[in-house]
């Protein structure tokens, strides 16, 4: 790992420091032991995983138990899980890795994230030591699979109103459980369910519930659009029996860790959509090499090229925004004792700092993916609608990861709500920003900007960043507590926030590669840097005019469009250009590229 300042940024602190390239980790920054185990997953899943996709696709789940088994025995599955228990402590960089790598197996990607992330880690972060020594070696060999039960038919993104009970008995040494869990990954085969149920229907916690206890069952398998080599079933709790020595945490405390789990299954999330839209580029761009209309390949004609440098660009942006949040993972981490780093809750602790980040990665992926994935679709024409072209099920797969670990409203909704709580609470001075910006705004004459490599991008970043604060700043001021009401200026604010991080993420990656090897050797990324800067760039000025409309009126509205236009003066890029350029590079490739 490349050398990093030793200073720890808070939540959202993007918003209000500048950083420089040493701030972030980027995929530049991999080890040799790094690449190696991204090695190891891809050899993993094509030669063990791919061959048999279509047996999975037909819900055929003991291939899965197996390969999971096999998965186990390669160390797939320990990646997170403490030494002591059998797993390897990897970095946060390594597991994500093979989350990336997973993805490309489709549904399978979504059975093994289920069994290593909220599966185990609810175990990892929240068991005690009886806990973590009777479930903990065995998740991470395989001999035992784990899936995640929260959601319930009449709660989706209320969490907190399951219906699912948990009573303690006459003898006081088993909580009798009653319910249902609906759309749980693993159903089929998982040995243990991590189920949330309120006790005395009141206390909302966490249990670890085994498939073997009496009262558990499962339903029927879902018929899903896609995903359809995962398996996906209702549990069911019919006077299920647990343990008392099975609470997971403390009583009434559930919610903690839900909410937790839920923090790491949204940047796992990302990462895996950010694996799968380097694919559906890569299956793009080899089949308008190959596909010829009016005598020319598709892939010469500049409409086509356009896409693939769209596609490019996006993730190039995203790839950097999920892994700089891995890289504040683990400098956080770095800061840990070696006592802290074995207590779970301080791992979870660590990862909960950076909740806004992982929201942003999580719907911006997401729906990067649905974008590239549509796309490729589209380049392949009517083949892209037959089942036989691998672009078709990837098309399908897709759409459930805007659905999966909180809606993307959901997640939108997140981010400014907790930036506006870390305002109050004094730890980010957003508010005395926003503040002071109104009267630098007044007095704001044009700025000269190099024309140095970034120089531009690094300007329309600074700008962008005090446009959120305007917007936020004036929202807060109308609103103030019945802020929360008005959803679609916070969704433009989440936006906003997301723009500035992918912009900066993809500025400080480029920007560090190019002081580490020159801007000879890092042409491919600067063009992805020009052109997602001033695509993200025009969205932000959009939506800031947006709110501005929505919040002010009159005079001050004038006032503050005036501003507004301060803010957004330079000069444009000729992203039609760039993208020729970038398009060549891609389409010699066949792939995405650095």
């Amino acid at each position: 790992m490349s050398e990093t300042t030793e200073k720890l940024f808070k939540g959202g602190a993007f918003l209000v420091e500048d950083l420089t390239g040493d701030d972030v980790i980027t995929p530049e920054d991999f080890t040799e032991e790094h690449k190696m185990i991204a090695k190891t997953t891809e050899e993993f899943i094509t030669g063990e995983v791919l061959p048999v996709k279509d047996k999975l696709e037909h819900h055929e789940f003991d291939y899965s138990v197996d390969l999971l088994k096999k998965a186990g025995e390669l160390g797939l599955l320990g990646a997170d899980v403490p030494e002591e228990y059998d797993g390897l402590a990897l970095d946060k960089i390594s597991s994500s890795l093979i989350t990336e790598k997973m993805a490309r197996a489709g549904g399978f990607g979504i059975t093994h994230g289920a069994h290593v992330g909220i599966g185990s880690l609810p175990i990892v972060f929240f068991g005690n030591e009886e806990q973590k020594k009777k479930y903990l070696s065995k998740l991470a060999t395989g001999e035992l699979l784990a899936a995640y039960a929260l959601t319930e038919p009449s709660s989706g993104s209320d969490a907190l109103g399951a219906k699912t009970t948990a009573k303690l008995n006459g003898a006081g040494t088993h909580y009798i459980l009653n319910g249902e869990k609906q759309w749980i990954t693993n159903s089929a085969f998982a040995d243990v369910f991590v189920v949330y149920a309120k006790i005395d229907g009141e206390h909302f916690s966490a249990f670890i519930v085994e498939r073997a206890f009496p009262g558990v069952s499962t339903g029927n398998e879902e018929d899903k659009m896609g995903i359809k080599s995962s398996s996906t079933r209702t549990l069911i709790l019919e006077d299920a029996e647990v343990p008392v020595e099975n609470l997971l945490g403390e009583k009434g405390k559930g919610h903690k860790i839900a909410f937790n789990i839920l923090n790491v299954g949204r940047y796992k999330l990302a990462i895996g959509a950010v694996g799968s839209s380097k694919r559906g580029l890569e299956v793009a761009t080899k089949y308008v090499n190959e596909r010829k209309q009016f005598n020319t390949p598709i892939s010469h004609f500049s409409l086509t090229q356009e896409k693939l440098a769209t596609m490019a660009a996006e993730i190039y942006a995203n790839e950097s925004a999920v892994y700089r949040t891995v890289g504040l993972f683990e400098q956080r981490m770095g800061a840990l004792s070696d006592e802290q780093l074995k207590d779970g809750k301080e791992v979870a602790k660590a990862i909960a700092e950076y909740q806004i980040e992982c929201s942003l990665n999580k719907f911006s992926a997401s729906e990067v993916l649905d974008y590239v994935v549509d796309e490729a679709v589209q380049l392949h024409g009517g083949y892209g609608f037959m089942e036989e072209y691998e672009v078709a099920g990837m098309y399908r797969d897709s759409r459930i990861n805007r659905i999966f670990e909180g809606t993307n409203e959901i997640n939108r909704l997140i981010v400014p709500g907790t930036l506006l709580k870390k305002a109050m609470k004094g730890e980010l001075p957003l508010l005395q920003k926003a503040q002071g910006l109104q009267e630098e705004l007044m007095m704001m004459m044009p700025e000269e900007v190099g024309d140095e490599a970034l120089e531009q991008e690094k300007y329309l970043l600074k700008n962008a960043k005090k446009m959120v604060l305007l917007g936020a700043g004036l929202a807060a001021q109308k609103y103030m507590q019945k802020l929360e009401d008005e959803q679609e200026i916070l969704v433009n604010l989440a936006d906003m926030v997301n723009d500035v991080y992918n912009m900066e993420a993809a500025i400080l990656r480029t920007e560090k590669a190019i002081t580490q090897s020159g801007e000879e050797k890092n042409k491919q990324k600067l063009l992805y840097t020009q052109v997602y800067v001033q695509e993200a760039f025009n969205r932000v000025e959009a939506n800031a005019k947006e709110t501005l409309i929505a919040v002010e009126e009159g005079d001050t509205l004038r006032m503050m469009l005036s501003s507004l236009r301060k803010l957004t003066r330079h000069t444009p890029t000729n992203v039609i250009g760039k993208k020729r350029e970038i398009a060549k590079g891609i389409i010699e490739e066949e792939k995405y590229y650095v």
